[in-house]
């Protein structure tokens, strides 16, 4: 079984040029390079992805943000087809006013081309707070903030054709970015990879005054993908075979590639179409307003009692609990009905969905 670290292994004396261009796995790998922990290192002009690696060596698997982001880079840093490629323009914002969690760089692939990377969801409350404002918001600041990010490094770099992707939530991104990038930037844009990140409201793709960009769009997903069914797809969809099971799938690194190319499967599994169904219905059988109050409570119940990532989650849960029910009992009547009709609902539709 082999995934983009070994295809790094295998591959990574090649040298992109015509007779080996950048292809698909070289944007899962150029996806996933934002999620390394630029903030624990220097960044300069010019810095090139040997030099990060240089960095990032000494630090441990725990020290990065998820597992195999370690191998990744220090494989890029050894190959000679990632390490002379230098970075810039590396941002990142994260704002619990707006709810806003936005990471990006700028990955150099040639004189002519570059590669604009969006960061999906971090380890932050706040990150998975802003995706799950999905359920009833039409647009999240961090949408936003990637059609600003694209358009400010195109305007920069203007001898430059455009590639874009992202893991996740920055898939999303990816697409609500080149589908509302001015028309002449959008033009230079070669292609546009989300990996299994969630796709848009289905109005969006209306108001989109390019829709031939749709055709430079692609979506790849596990076969028992959960995040990259969420809403409408108008992309081309391409399945992908992944080691895991279930939610585990999101996981990029599980997913199997021969040579240059992702090994590709007929079609999700009943699983995943099961979920997508159970979550359509829930969709369907609550309002915006009743998805909002049953988010902000459960967040705002967290945030109360200082739990403000995955990590605090997993690590004080138990230890934590009986805060956080007395945070949950303190809210009022109206929220705490909402709560039970949601997580009602969404039960009532994914029973329905395995009986179908």
């Amino acid at each position: 079984m082999s995934n983009i670290v070994d295809y790094l292994k295998w591959r990574g004396d090649l040298k992109i040029d015509d007779k080996h261009p950048f292809n698909e796995i070289d944007s899962m790998i150029l996806a996933r390079f934002s999620y390394l922990i630029f903030h624990r290192i220097e960044l300069h002009p010019n810095i090139t992805i040997k030099e990060i690696a240089e960095q990032m060596r000494k630090y441990d698997d725990k020290d990065f943000n998820y597992l195999g982001d370690r191998d990744l880079i220090i494989n890029m840093g050894e190959s000679d087809r990632f390490k002379d490629m230098f970075v810039s323009d590396y941002v990142h914002k994260a704002d619990l006013e707006t709810e806003k969690q936005f990471c990006a760089i700028v990955i150099h692939i040639s004189d002519e081309e570059m590669y604009v990377s969006f960061e999906g969801t971090d380890k932050t409350i706040n990150g998975w707070k802003e995706d799950f404002n999905l359920a009833f918001q039409k647009n999240i600041p961090a949408q936003i903030e990637g059609v600003n990010y694209l358009t400010e490094v195109a305007n920069e770099y203007r001898g430059k054709k455009i590639r874009i992707g992202g893991h996740s939530k920055g898939g999303n991104i990816a697409i609500y970015s080149a589908l509302f990038a001015p028309f002449e930037l959008q033009n230079r844009i070669i292609k546009i990879d989300n990996f299994d990140g969630p796709g848009l409201d289905d109005s969006l793709y209306k108001e989109s005054e390019n829709k031939s960009i749709l055709s430079r769009m692609a979506t790849y997903m596990p076969q028992d993908s959960v995040i990259g069914r969420l809403l409408e797809h108008e992309e081309q969809k391409i399945v992908v075979e992944s080691v895991e099971k279930r939610i585990y799938q999101h996981d990029i690194y599980s997913w199997q590639v021969l040579r240059d190319k992702p090994i590709v499967v007929s079609d999700v599994t009943e699983s995943s179409n099961r979920m997508n169904r159970a979550v359509q219905e829930w969709l369907i059988g609550t309002t915006p307003q009743q998805r909002k109050i049953f988010i902000d409570s459960i967040c705002e119940v967290l945030y109360e009692n200082e739990v403000t990532s995955t990590i605090d989650l997993q690590s004080t849960l138990f230890k934590k609990a009986p805060q956080l029910i007395k945070a949950y009992k303190e809210i009022s009547d109206d929220d705490k009905k909402a709560i039970m009709e949601n997580v009602k609902q969404f039960v009532k539709s994914y029973i329905e969905a395995r009986k179908k």
